[in-house]
Order: C-alpha cells, then sequence, then structure tokens
C-alpha cells in the first residue's frame, strides 16, 4: 500500500479522486473546490491517493503537525470497503509516530453506530471534549462531531491546540462569512 500525495489539481488520479470525495461525504461536511486546490500545497496538508499496485483504493487527506496528524477526510473506494484497506491506511498513518486525531458523526443510527465500531477496532478512543466543526459553506452552520484519537485519549491541552489548529490553519482557507 502506497500514499500518493497531490500537490496540483493537474494530477491526473485528482477528478478521480474529487469524485470519490463528493460521493464519501454529505455536501456540509466537502471542501470548496477552490479552497481543496489552494491548500494542496500547503507543506502541512496531504492529499494522499491510497494505492494498492495501480489500484486506486481511496483518500487520505490529513494535516501533518509538530505534535499531531489530523484526518480531515478518509474514504474508501465502496467497491473495496470490507477488505481491509481502510484499516491498513490507518495503521500505516499511525507508524509516521504522532497522535491521530479524527471527527466522525454522534453515532446516532446504523451507519454512525458501524464507523464509530470500525474506528474502534482500529485501536481509537473517543474524547470526552464537546466538539463543533466549523462551516464549511455559507449558510451551513458548525456540526457537531465526536473526536477520536489514537493510540490514546488526548489531553485537554492537547485537544485545545488541535481545535486552535482546526480554526485557525485548517479552515482559514475558505470564505469568510
Amino acid at each position: 500500500m502506497r500514499f500518493e500525495r497531490l500537490a496540483t489539481p493537474d494530477a491526473a488520479i485528482y477528478p478521480a479522486a474529487m469524485e470519490l470525495y463528493r460521493l464519501s461525504f454529505p455536501y456540509h461536511e466537502q471542501r470548496e473546490a477552490a479552497s481543496q486546490a489552494e491548500i494542496l500545497g500547503w507543506d502541512a496538508y496531504h492529499f494522499s491517493a491510497i494505492f494498492e499496485g495501480d489500484q486506486f483504493l481511496g483518500l487520505m487527506l490529513y494535516w501533518d503537525t509538530e505534535k499531531f496528524l489530523y484526518v480531515e477526510h478518509f474514504c474508501i473506494v465502496p467497491e473495496m470497503r470490507g477488505k481491509r484497506y481502510g484499516e491498513k491506511a490507518l495503521e500505516e498513518l499511525k507508524r509516521l509516530g504522532k497522535p491521530v486525531i479524527l471527527e466522525i458523526d454522534p453515532p446516532v443510527d446504523e451507519i454512525s453506530i458501524r464507523r464509530k465500531g470500525f474506528y474502534e477496532r482500529v485501536r481509537f478512543v473517543e474524547n470526552p471534549y464537546p466538539h463543533n466543526h466549523p462551516a464549511y459553506h455559507m449558510g451551513c452552520h458548525p456540526h457537531r462531531l465526536v473526536v477520536m484519537s489514537a493510540p490514546e485519549a488526548l489531553s485537554g491541552a492537547l485537544y485545545e491546540e488541535f481545535a486552535g489548529y482546526l480554526n485557525n490553519v485548517v479552515m482559514k482557507p475558505r470564505k469568510q462569512f
């Protein structure tokens, strides 16, 4: 398995990657195309296509900071789900040796409960901090999410650092409203 970092929208796989992105996340959880293109070249941002050989498996879009890795978006091609590629991709990310942070929808329906179970099976833990992700689009509101992390729960100080980074760096390249 390998991660191929895309630094410009000119990459051959970019259109297929963006199509998977659009299919995998609801509109209110997606960056606008201009925002996505703007951050592709940022040092901390990794827009990574996941491959096994030549087979495109999915996306791991994450931020690499001094103290943690933040997975903003992660998805596997629907036909490839259930084959442990998601688990393998997260294990690759954990090998970078920093705490890995991601957010999930609150577990209130079958899909969100299964998603939380998946992350728990790959040794992520739920954090107790109330958390709202800022809106990506005008007309949308911040939405409540559950913060999960590996290999362990975040300290209060690390959660606050993550929340500040999310608000002041990750969400900065968007139209201010």
